[in-house]
């Protein structure tokens, strides 16, 4: 079974090394065919959902696993229909049906939309695709561990935390790997700590509410199976601000003349904003997570909204 997400490179960020005096590292999973990490896993389940007999997808998502389950399927042939939120961009829905996939808007909330997914899902030959909680995602998502340890020598992983799907993939490709000890820092902005309270009670915990322009980090609850490699792993919580999360966003387009969401800005904040986070590590690797809501306007905007 021939891969659907493609190998991305580790390179080095000559800034950031040279301010912090260490070297820091950048897997750019920015540059998969989706646009974001999130081919690898979905991109797996799709294909093995396809293998026993799926004749169509259904997701809800906010954009990115959208977009990668309708590449999946315009790839595998197979139909799909992606439910979106109500404030879900027009760009992003524009983007998703130029792929051929079906795009209807189903709520006002992530409850809904999955509800409608689920319903749909109980039709015939009709399979749901999760955008980050199964098994299938989380092991797709490990190979981005799998092709980073020969690339580059690493003594800490940063990422990006919303449903938890990356990050239970780093830690199950950590473990693979034999790096059962290497610290894993997991970044949420203020507004979307799922994980930071799920840690904190040492159980899932359902925020009441979402706020923050990281909509991609926008789950109110992280998967259990996140939380349970979290309390095996050393995974340590920290916080960004939306608008430290968006100066992380501009600063990286000046320095690699590449875009990404405020989600991806949220685990580039840690370099950028919280250097004494990285005091202990001397060769850190941040997973630049990349992000389809994002655009020249887009950051044009958000740098008015901050005055940055």
């Amino acid at each position: 079974m021939q891969n659907l997400h493609t190998s991305t490179p580790v390179i080095l960020h000559r800034g950031l090394s040279q301010a912090l005096n260490k070297r820091v590292w950048l897997k750019l999973e920015n540059t998969q065919p989706s646009g974001s990490f999130k081919m690898r896993g979905i991109g797996l389940l799709c294909q093995r959902a396809h293998a026993k007999g799926a004749r169509h997808f259904v997701c809800p998502s906010g954009g990115n696993a959208g977009y990668a389950a309708a590449l999946a399927g315009q790839a595998l042939g197979v139909a799909t229909t992606i439910l979106v939120m109500q404030a879900t961009p027009e760009s992003v829905k524009q983007r998703i049906t130029a792929l051929g996939a079906e795009v209807r808007v189903a709520g006002a909330s992530w409850d809904e939309i999955r509800a409608a997914a689920l319903d749909l899902s109980a039709q015939p030959g009709h399979v749901y695709i999760p955008p980050f909680d199964h098994p299938d995602i989380w092991e797709g998502n490990a190979s981005l561990i799998a092709e980073a340890v020969n690339q580059a020598e690493f003594d800490a992983v940063i990422c990006s935390v919303g449903g938890g799907g990356l990050l239970a993939g780093i830690v199950q490709g950590l473990h693979a790997q034999n790096l059962t000890q290497l610290p894993v820092l997991a970044v949420e902005t203020e507004g979307a700590a799922s994980l930071c309270a799920a840690l904190e009670a040492q159980q899932l915990v359902s925020l009441p509410g979402i706020s923050t322009i990281a909509t991609s980090l926008a789950a109110n609850q992280v998967a259990q199976g996140t939380l349970d490699w979290c309390l095996r792993h050393p995974v340590s919580s920290h916080l960004v601000s939306d608008r430290e999360a968006v100066d992380a966003c501009l600063r990286f387009a000046n320095d690699s003349r590449m875009l990404v969401e405020p989600a991806c800005g949220a685990a580039l904040a840690i370099a950028y904003s919280y250097a004494e986070k990285l005091a202990a590590y001397q060769n850190p690797l941040i997973v630049v997570c990349g992000g389809l809501g994002v655009d020249l306007d887009k950051l044009a905007s958000w740098k008015t909204q901050f005055e940055l």
